[in-house]
């Protein structure tokens, strides 16, 4: 796969992971914090707002990845 190919798979994909994982933690968030203390909400959006860089990382390291050597 050329790599202007990759990034622009990787940049949608990206875009699709990032809308679920936000609108996964909003349902999680009403589903948890209204029972939770100040505590429990500042647990959760710590969590929640770092959670999302290590899939978003191995995506951008693989859009970034240099293509396969044709033999």
């Amino acid at each position: 796969m050329r790599a202007r190919t990759r990034k622009l798979v990787g940049t949608v994909l990206l875009l699709i992971v990032l809308t679920i994982y936000s609108l996964l933690v909003m349902l999680a968030a009403a589903a948890v914090l209204p029972a939770g203390g100040k505590i429990v909400e500042l647990i959760f959006y710590a969590i929640a707002g770092v959670a999302w860089v290590l899939p978003a990382g191995y995506l951008i390291k693989w859009m970034y990845a240099a293509p396969p050597e044709a033999s």
